[in-house]
């Protein structure tokens, strides 16, 4: 969908990749690959041990604003990608089990936190298939809020992939579905649970994640940058956006955009297509 890998060819998540056609990787080295080392509290949350840990199944208000799927990444996923730091902190390594009667994921012994699910990737079909249309499984209504909502979101503004039930889709695709969730729900962030035969994404809510102590200033000259490494998106707009989700007041000129908060401020160049040159803060 969004992202494309220069000369990367997937044949699942669980196993192997081939690049430029002859040299082929594992699914945590894949990972590495396109998310850089220097991050690597997002390879911590989005790679998975090479031992299968089995899986133990027991009206919001939002603007015309998106019309395409760059624009969600745009709008949403500067502060999506912020979150996702506390997400991997607050999991760290701890395997997950679900709790689908009361809508809980478990992470080790003592953290549990409340899911919504958005739906499900098939690595046999190499699919998504959309919580509100997976007929054949039993989740509880209140689990299906945020799936619904995109869809609502997907037909009032012609988004394909928010309002079509299934469609082919690759491991990227369910970090797009998940920063475009968390983003636009306001939830604490995103969580894709590896069952073996695919994986499930789920939108999370908790203090414990909200309430991490953090240097949110700082943080931005770290995400934003990764963010735009990661999506083809346009800078300018992207990184407007981020700083208003992060409270910021904004100003803008042709080629600069500052954002000041308290005390704090940030300064990010850009060039006539809009494409980052500089940023500081």
């Amino acid at each position: 969908m969004l992202q494309n890998v220069n000369n990367l060819n997937q044949n699942s998540i669980g196993g192997t990749y081939t690049i430029a056609d002859s040299f082929r990787i594992s699914y945590n080295a894949f990972v590495s690959l396109i998310i850089p080392g220097k991050n690597s509290f997002l390879r911590k949350i989005f790679s998975r041990t090479e031992q299968e840990q089995p899986a133990k199944i027991v009206s919001m208000k939002y603007t015309n604003f998106c019309k395409s799927e760059q624009e969600l990444i745009e709008r949403y996923g500067g502060i999506a990608f912020d979150k996702q730091i506390d997400v991997a902190e607050l999991i760290g390594a701890n395997s997950w089990s679900l709790d689908m009667i009361n809508c809980e994921i478990s992470f080790g012994n003592n953290l549990v936190i409340p899911f919504q699910i958005l739906g499900s990737f098939s690595r046999s079909s190499q699919s998504w298939l959309w919580a509100w249309a997976n007929t054949k499984a039993e989740m509880a209504t209140d689990s299906l809020n945020h799936a619904l909502k995109l869809k609502k979101y997907g037909e009032d503004n012609n988004i394909d992939f928010l309002k079509i039930d299934h469609f082919e889709a690759s491991n990227i695709d369910l970090h797009l579905i998940g920063l475009t969730a968390s983003g636009m729900m306001k939830s604490s962030g995103y969580y894709i649970a590896d069952y073996g035969k695919g994986a499930m994404v789920f939108t999370l809510k908790s203090d414990a994640i909200d309430k991490i102590a953090k240097n949110e200033h700082e943080r931005i000259l770290s995400v934003f940058p990764q963010l735009i490494s990661d999506f083809d998106v346009n800078h300018k707009a992207a990184f407007k956006c981020y700083l208003e989700e992060k409270g910021y007041k904004v100003s803008i000129e042709k080629y600069k955009i500052t954002g000041v908060k308290g005390i704090n401020q940030i300064t990010a160049e850009f060039d006539k297509d809009s494409i980052l040159t500089n940023l500081n803060g």
